[in-house]
């Protein structure tokens, strides 16, 4: 058997069935690495699987979980990690499987990190540190959104205004290096968060989007009404598995995480913070700009 088309004609299955191949402990197995295994490991026994009768989402979760590490080989591999989400489709239709990937990376106790710390320590202190920088009309707008002090359908809600300002307390980098193109705040702001009207398509907004680094597409009929939040990755959409904009905030930094992708370089000072003092990983390994340490021993004293 050299591919799922092979397959199909051995077994009289029709050409248009979905089907998955998988080994004896249930992991599926992708078409284009098929060939390697079974040269590897002739010995193997495969199972013909019907893809349309997988779609339980536990079923689903525990497939995923299944091939969590031949993942994460590929993310390790530069010629490979690009192709995940094109061999793993279900990221796409099935909320909740990059929360599971960081979980399986760092643990129960590190993936909850920013939903228990931000509200109850360090949303109020961000809010208060923000107000210390020279106000503009949008710092002053988020800061008043925050602190739930807007009525404007137009501002965003109290925790993502909050999680906003963490961009302005830790700016996008001078221009000092030749590769970084010095860009705003404001410019910023929308590399970490967009709205989407619900009555568009996405096709729309995808298409006109040039970046391929991870932001949150929130889908709404205004900023302050949400009910679908998605991280956007190189054109894909994967659906955040809760409704919240801090749980949208925390899904995003973890994509970073789950493909192997790296921090967009005018927020690099804003994910290193969240690394290194939220989820504490890496910390005294990872290298911090004199901003990032000086925020951190101020939240941490």
């Amino acid at each position: 058997m050299q591919d799922k088309a092979t397959v199909k004609q051995k077994f009289d299955i029709s050409t248009d069935h979905k089907v998955f191949l998988a080994d004896e402990t249930g992991t599926e197995v992708d078409e284009d690495v098929f060939a390697d295994i079974i040269e590897q490991k002739p010995d193997t026994l495969w199972m013909v699987i019907d893809a349309v009768a997988v779609t339980d989402p536990e079923q689903v979760t525990a497939k995923m979980k299944s091939t969590f590490q031949y993942r994460q080989k590929m993310i390790q591999d530069p010629e490979k990690s690009s192709s995940v989400l094109s061999l793993f489709p279900r990221f796409l239709d099935t909320k909740g499987l990059v929360l599971q990937d960081f979980e399986l990376l760092f643990g129960v106790e590190t993936a909850s990190k920013l939903l228990e710390k931000w509200d109850c320590t360090l949303k109020q202190k961000v809010i208060q540190e923000a107000k210390n920088l020279t106000q503009s009309p949008l710092l002053s707008c988020l800061i008043q959104s925050a602190e739930n002090c807007s009525t404007c359908q137009e501002d965003w809600d109290r925790d993502m205004s909050s999680l906003l300002l963490l961009v302005y307390l830790l700016p996008p980098p001078s221009s000092g290096n030749k590769k970084f193109v010095k860009i705003s705040v404001r410019e910023a702001l929308d590399r970490v968060v967009r709205f989407h009207k619900s009555c568009c398509s996405f096709e729309e907004v995808l298409g006109s989007t040039q970046t391929t680094q991870p932001y949150i597409l929130a889908v709404g009929t205004s900023k302050s009404s949400i009910h679908d939040y998605y991280i956007a990755v190189d054109k894909w959409l994967i659906p955040c598995m809760a409704k919240s904009s801090l749980s949208a905030f925390d899904e995003l930094f973890k994509v970073h995480y789950v493909f192997g992708i790296s921090y967009d370089a005018a927020l690099h000072n804003m994910f290193t913070f969240l690394q290194t003092t939220i989820y504490n990983i890496d910390v005294g390994i990872t290298r911090e700009s004199p901003r990032v340490g000086d925020l951190r021993a101020k939240f941490l004293n």
